[in-house]
């Protein structure tokens, strides 16, 4: 369609032929196809792309509101008819689209704070190459729900739920409150607000917009109550409000806090820590006066020793000594607390007491107790579990150690003459000792000049057990009267003479030689010298005496160049090397 302008100007001034132009020019542009998809000017686009007489409508823009599922739906013409859709979103959607030869999808609008724009996009080809494109805004806005205030109170041991003794700490914890539809996964609150709406007030200068609020109880002559409110808010802008009322008891009523410690299991004749706490948040309460009382199912004075049944029962930190008994047993210790209001608070302990079993090996002859700075005979409450405070030593010294010999701490040796024979324990002389715990039988030195002499020393040397290398068997660095001064040689020296009748001496292990060591002796050598003269004097040199046990340390080419030797002046062992000239105690028998 054309118009011939002049034609028309000749006839209408110029401002209508003006208008008639725009007029025209419109009329031709709806009649060529325009450029498609806008429709009446609702979509979001600007008026869809394509190729061809193909044309593209994404739809109208439109507000929907989160957990809303949204239906898609294009509206296409030209082309050959044959289509297929592509959806897209920015911000990234999880479309549903299953049929991509229908325009229709879906997505489910997400959770959000604040209103958000989605730019829906939506494309369209068909089998003979033309394409075209288009896109609409969808705004997805929130609906808001409320928060959820929480307050937990903690409980008072004792008490009733929500009463509390006055002059105590009292923490109210607001960190359970929730946001339902918080785009955080844990629900995030942003502000709390504590405030206090009746009693007595015990806010002021404490910090109330945190999760938690922490007050300290008052003290008064009556009871009171107190309430307390949280009010919480979320993310956008909507609250929620929860209350707690409590009772603060009053400063007659308050007791005493009392713990009598731990739940313990010792041996009959151990010492029974009894390290009790008590306080009072009543400064009108004090002081505290404390009594410990054992329960009577067991006696005082089972096998003919009497026991006391706490050693200061007036005092907050003691020890007991555990009755003796015959079968596990179990004592209890309650500790009484009284405050000046004349109220009384208990609590006890369970402690496990079983009868000392046989031992295998002695307990280390050590009684002292350590502190921090010094060794001490005293009880050391704030240190536990020390050798001092366990073990055959300690029962011994408590009287519950009944022994087949003598000995000191809880040693039980008995000495043997030269047939073998028990002798008594006043006897002058005698050749060998049993130790009637590990049932060995040991060599006594002598101080004679003879082969046995407590001066002599020998290399290690043995031809079986030996760590891949016998050892020295000249002993050039050891003095004896042999002609070989090594430790097979005066093994076998010993055996040929039938010391004490026995003719099965050897060299003792590691754990056999220690469990002589009487590591409680301070100034003198290491072991009862009743039972063992002779070991040696105490100087700046070690008193060292073989094993039978190599060692790994020193190993060279597989072959173990070093063997185990213990010092009867520190009580420490040590690897020497084999060569080197060391004194020796042998032994025999053994459980």
């Amino acid at each position: 369609m054309q118009f011939n302008v002049f034609s028309i100007s000749s006839y209408f001034p110029r401002a209508i032929v003006r208008g008639l132009v725009l007029f025209a020019t419109a009329l031709l542009l709806a009649a060529c196809g325009g450029g498609g998809g806008g429709g009446d000017g609702d979509s979001g686009g600007d008026g869809g792309s394509g190729s061809g007489d193909l044309v593209i409508n994404a739809g109208p823009d439109a507000t929907v509101t989160e957990g809303v599922t949204y239906t898609l739906s294009a509206q296409v013409s030209g082309g050959d008819g044959t289509y297929t859709y592509n959806w897209s979103a920015s911000p990234s959607l999880s479309i549903t689209h299953e049929d991509t030869s229908d325009s229709a999808a879906s997505f489910v609008a997400p959770l959000v704070n604040n209103a958000t724009e989605y730019t829906l996009t939506v494309s369209v080809n068909d089998q003979s190459g033309n394409t075209a494109s288009d896109f609409t805004v969808i705004t997805v806005a929130p609906v808001n729900i409320a928060p959820e205030a929480s307050i937990d109170v903690p409980e008072w041991d004792g008490l009733p739920a929500n009463t509390f003794p006055g002059g105590v700490e009292v923490i109210f914890d607001g960190t359970g409150s929730s946001d339902s539809d918080s785009a955080s996964s844990d629900g995030d609150i942003s502000d709390y607000v504590w405030t206090q709406t009746s009693g007595t007030n015990v806010i002021t200068g404490v910090d109330t917009n945190l999760s938690t609020l922490t007050i300290v109880t008052p003290i008064a002559n009556e009871e009171q109550q107190l309430t307390f409110q949280l009010e919480v808010t979320d993310s956008e802008g909507a609250t929620d409000v929860e209350t707690v009322t409590i009772t603060v008891q009053s400063e007659t009523d308050t007791l005493p806090v009392v713990s009598a410690g731990v739940s313990q299991g010792v041996f009959s004749g151990e010492v029974v820590i009894l390290e009790g706490e008590a306080s009072t948040s009543i400064p009108s309460a004090l002081p505290l006066t404390y009594s410990w009382e054992r329960s009577n199912n067991v006696s005082s004075t089972d096998s003919g020793v009497t026991i006391r049944s706490v050693d200061d029962s007036d005092a907050l930190s003691t020890f007991a000594i555990a009755p003796a008994v015959t079968t596990s047993t179990v004592v209890a210790y309650t500790l009484t607390v009284t405050d000046a209001n004349d109220n009384s608070v208990e609590d006890t302990i369970n402690v496990q007491i079983r009868p000392m079993p046989t031992p295998l090996l002695n307990d280390t002859g050590f009684l002292q107790q350590a502190t921090n700075n010094a060794l001490t005979e005293a009880q050391q409450n704030d240190f536990p579990g020390q050798d001092g405070q366990r073990g055959a030593d300690i029962i011994e010294q408590n009287g519950l150690i009944e022994k087949a010999g003598r000995g000191k701490a809880g040693f039980d040796f008995t000495r043997l003459n030269a047939n073998g024979d028990e002798q008594d324990a006043s006897a002058d002389t005698w050749s060998c000792v049993r130790d009637n715990v590990t049932g060995l039988v040991w060599e006594v030195k002598t101080d004679d000049g003879a082969f046995q002499d407590k001066d002599y020393t020998y290399s290690w040397y043995s031809e079986e057990v030996n760590g891949g290398f016998e050892g020295d068997q000249t002993g050039l660095n050891a003095t004896c009267l042999l002609t070989s001064c090594n430790t097979s040689a005066y093994v076998q020296a010993v055996n040929a003479q039938g010391l004490c009748g026995f003719y099965d001496w050897r060299l003792p292990t590691h754990d056999e030689l220690f469990s002589l060591m009487h590591l409680g002796i301070a100034d003198d050598v290491a072991i009862d010298e009743d039972y063992f003269p002779n070991t040696g004097a105490v100087t700046n040199e070690p008193l060292w005496y073989w094993t039978s046990v190599p060692s790994a340390d020193g190993v060279n080419s597989d072959d173990a160049q070093n063997a185990w030797a213990l010092d009867f002046d520190s009580g420490v062992d040590n690897f020497l090397n084999k060569s080197s000239a060391a004194r020796v105690r042998l032994v025999r028998a053994g459980r």
